[in-house]
């Protein structure tokens, strides 16, 4: 059975990038879009701009002169990842080889490429955090509303009170806010945006609530690279010395999630020199951005 190829390719990247978007917990930094421009195959440039403060007017000299500073800071991305899939030319159901593609990548976005992405992204934003020494303290089943409320006051205080704010947690902390009768009075429904698609999340004082699976919330993970030896089958594990991450509380445009390259490539049986089989190929090359501007603004509780 023959399938357009060039359109089913176009289809399942369309897809695949719409799930990025809305299925990993971090997918809405995907909407954070940055006037950024990419030079060579690594490095990409981001505006930062810098005015000077208000100055006094005099009435005879008029306004003091002020200094405005553009420049461009570049980041390079790290995370240049992809697999190889086969199925062979007899391998059939129902829905034809295009169906059970869709399946088999459907799949392996949901299994593998999403956990990446927010394991990846939390561990950076919790790293840096970490890093810079904003953190909260306390014991999650008895002090929860204070951690809560003193990193929300954290974050607020360094990039003002205007800012919607997302909290992430892991399941320990997640379970502390449901069991604490000062947060669960508080806990309301609130609408959440993801790409196109705007969901129910629970929030307090505006703040949206997160949970993420434990297995995503440390401060580092290695990224195995599939051939050398023990990480042949792939994806990611915590790194040594990692610490868990119970809570991370930052502006909702705090960072962002840049792709430079998603895309599928689809060969028949006929163009498959190694085997009878379709052949699919999945790539994906991105990074997490924060901006030095909201550098400050990221808090964390690890432990």
């Amino acid at each position: 059975m023959s399938i357009n190829t060039l359109s089913f390719a176009e289809k399942m990247t369309a897809e695949m990038d719409q799930a990025i978007v809305q299925k990993p917990v971090t997918g809405f930094l995907a909407d954070n879009v940055m006037r950024s421009k990419f030079i060579g195959a690594q490095t990409v440039l981001v505006p930062e701009l810098e005015v000077s403060g208000l100055g006094d007017y005099d009435r005879d000299s008029g306004f003091v002169k002020g200094a405005v500073t553009v420049g461009s800071k570049p980041y390079t991305l790290t995370m240049d990842r992809g697999r190889s899939f086969q199925l062979d030319s007899e391998d059939n159901d129902e829905t034809g080889i295009a169906g059970l593609a869709g399946q088999v990548l459907g799949e392996f976005v949901r299994t593998q490429v999403v956990p990446e992405i927010d394991a990846y992204n939390l561990s950076k934003l919790s790293a840096l955090a970490y890093g810079k020494s904003q953190t909260v303290t306390g014991t999650p089943a008895t002090q929860a509303y204070k951690m809560f409320i003193d990193a929300v006051g954290k974050v607020q205080n360094a990039v003002g009170y205007d800012e919607e704010l997302v909290a992430f947690v892991d399941g320990k902390m997640w379970a502390a806010f449901q069991s604490s009768a000062e947060l669960t009075r508080q806990i309301a429904v609130s609408d959440f945006r993801r790409g196109e698609v705007t969901v129910s999340v629970r929030s307090i004082n505006s703040v949206a609530l997160l949970p993420v699976p434990d297995s995503r919330m440390k401060t580092a993970f290695t990224f195995h690279d599939g051939t050398t030896s023990g990480e042949e089958g792939g994806g990611f594990a915590p790194a040594s010395g990692a610490k868990s991450v119970g809570l991370l509380v930052m502006p909702r445009r705090g960072a962002s999630l840049v792709k430079k390259t998603e895309k599928i490539r689809v060969f028949e049986p006929e163009k498959n020199p190694a085997a009878d089989a379709w052949k699919f190929d999945y790539r994906l090359y991105y990074d997490l951005l924060v901006r030095a501007s909201f550098e400050e603004s990221i808090y964390t509780y690890v432990y």
